[in-house]
């Protein structure tokens, strides 16, 4: 499936997700793992706001071994030696790169490593952040609110449908929500209900088990699908993976961004309404209203 290009670059809303994040963090491990953080510079006030100062977040970092760099949800997660945690977010603009040039505009943190290379957190938008957090901090983060996390420890049929018994919200406002299943965003939100046949606005309460399997299954599809091509990097740029290369995924989107344009099933035009202030996208055959 898939084909065509996205109209009108990217629709609001979007931003890097679960794909883009596993991404970025396969790329950061292989560099970071077992590596001391030697020295740092962190210029923005705002992505050290979860922290006192930017000060602070270097003074917690200078010296710290990285022993493990993971990821929940759209978070990334990289372990320190004396047991704290960096907890970095992507935001809407933000991305990671490796080696790369320190003067790039927007660059507001580097780490550079025993080992002489470095790693470089650049945001045009500043949404995204850098922080450092003990075992409190953590516990009083967003972080320790995201449900299961959509690709490495998805719920089950049960374990969905009990988070979402009785909710009314739709079912596209649902899977943003990041509590009853952790990762997506619109892109891979309208693609999963695509693929899944379920309208987006049918109330996230009144799937049955069959359509939340669909979900789940499609879920795992879609993941896969985009993590194997690197990603989906839109017409404006905005996600690059860290080794500065564009993520290939953009030709394998079914309906997300491509208003007007044959259903690759059915050939109806694919339809776009908004869903709580977010741009969402639809075959009006295929997925049958509410």
């Amino acid at each position: 499936m898939g084909g065509g290009t996205v109209t009108g670059g990217r629709p609001e809303g979007a931003l890097p997700e679960l794909p883009e994040v596993e991404i970025t963090r396969r790329h950061l491990e292989a560099v970071l793992s077992g590596r001391v953080l030697e020295s740092l510079s962190l210029t923005h006030e705002r992505t050290a706001r979860h922290n006192a100062s930017p000060d602070e977040v270097m003074t917690r970092l200078q010296g710290r071994r990285v022993m493990a760099v993971g990821r929940r949800g759209k978070f990334l997660e990289i372990t320190l030696d004396d047991g704290q945690t960096m907890v970095t977010h992507l935001g809407m603009s933000g991305r990671w790169a490796i080696d790369a040039d320190e003067t790039i505009p927007h660059t507001h943190f580097v780490a550079r490593l025993d080992d002489g290379r470095t790693v470089s957190f650049i945001d045009p938008r500043t949404f995204g952040f850098v922080a450092v957090y003990d075992d409190e901090d953590l516990a009083g983060s967003g972080l320790a609110r995201v449900g299961p996390d959509a690709w490495a420890d998805p719920p089950d049929v049960d374990g969905l449908a009990q988070s979402l018994r009785g909710r009314t919200a739709p079912i596209k406002a649902l899977l943003l929500d990041q509590t009853p299943i952790a990762g997506l965003g619109n892109i891979y939100a309208d693609e999963v209900l695509f693929r899944a046949g379920i309208h987006p606005l049918t109330p996230g309460g009144s799937l049955d088990a069959v359509q939340l399997g669909s979900v789940l299954g499609s879920v795992q599809d879609v993941l896969a699908e985009a993590i194997s091509n690197g990603g989906t990097t839109l017409d404006d740029l905005a996600y690059l993976l860290p080794d500065g290369n564009a993520g290939e995924n953009m030709m394998s989107l079914d309906v997300y961004g491509r208003k007007g344009e044959p259903c690759p099933r059915c050939g109806s035009p694919i339809s776009r309404i908004v869903v709580r202030s977010r741009s969402t996208h639809f075959c009006p055959t295929c997925q049958a209203g509410p």
